[in-house]
């Protein structure tokens, strides 16, 4: 990293960010709209009956009702559901703030999937969106200096999901993780609010420096499949990321970057690139 480079990242390092900011989720009428659905399901379709009700039907809360669909998934001969459903359960009663923050990460994949028809949808099936509880679960344990069985559920979410978080990764909410498969984000990373991101993307650190080596994501961004964000850069508020594009320098705000390297190939045509989902690289100049 250069002089300069370094400059910019210490600069960014110190800026506030926006890490779950603004309201509350509403979980009374998210709550609601679940238990609402999951009855349509099990009258619909009655091979998933026992899903819906396990899940959803038998519990009442949305923490409960999250800690059993993660225990589900996760469970593991070394930790069978019997164990870990009453620890995420505990995990999620006893911080309702990361309750708070899944809820705005399913309203995010709702509003913005257009493939996601119900908010249930995600509850069940999306493993962006159950990837992403996982990760607060164990970035909280991170925080109560319960680090090894923060990783060890950072291990089994990359075994069950594809996605590697690592637990002290800060990321806030209204996160689309879309699709999923093959998300990587390194130790020192920072996702703000209201960002989307397509699968295979890394947030990664170049050589062997230690301390904030990751990025930092600024809200509104868009993060094409495929791209390769590396260093300590930042990718400024309402940028947009082109696929498979690989990025070693900072991003400005309300600009497009593609290529390897990435380049500025234009401006978004979208005051906020990740609620639109726009991957067209519309707007660009000619290079």
């Amino acid at each position: 990293m250069s002089e300069s480079q370094q400059t910019r990242s210490d600069s960014a390092s110190t800026n506030a960010t926006k890490l779950c900011s603004g309201n509350l989720a509403d979980l009374d009428n998210i709550w609601e709209t679940l238990r609402r659905e999951a009855s349509r399901v099990a009258a619909d379709e009655a091979t998933l009956q026992h899903l819906v009700y396990d899940v959803i039907l038998s519990r009442e809360t949305l923490a409960a009702a999250l800690g059993a669909r993660l225990a589900r998934r996760l469970a593991r001969e070394d930790m069978p559901r019997s164990s870990m459903e009453p620890l995420l359960t505990g995990v999620f009663e006893a911080h309702p703030q990361i309750v708070h923050s899944a809820a705005r990460d399913l309203r995010a994949m709702f509003e913005r999937d257009p493939a996601c028809f119900s908010p249930l949808e995600p509850v069940l099936f999306f493993k962006g969106f159950l990837a992403l509880t996982t990760y607060r679960v164990a970035h909280q344990l991170w925080q109560d200096d319960r680090r090894w069985l923060a990783l060890y559920f950072q291990s089994v979410a990359s075994e069950a999901f594809a996605v590697d978080i690592h637990p002290a990764a800060r990321i806030g909410c209204g996160i689309l993780l879309d699709h999923a498969t093959s998300f990587v984000v390194g130790e020192t990373a920072i996702i703000e609010d209201d960002v989307s991101i397509l699968h295979e993307v890394t947030l990664g650190g170049t050589g062997k420096q230690s301390g904030d080596r990751h990025p930092i994501i600024r809200s509104g961004v868009l993060i094409g499949a495929g791209a390769k964000i590396l260093g300590r850069v930042e990718i400024g508020t309402g940028a947009k990321v082109g696929a498979g594009s690989v990025v070693l320098n900072d991003v400005a705000p309300h600009t497009t970057v593609a290529g390897v390297p990435a380049v500025v190939v234009g401006v978004p045509s979208e005051e906020n690139p990740a609620t639109e989902m726009n991957q067209k690289l519309d707007g660009c100049y000619h290079i």
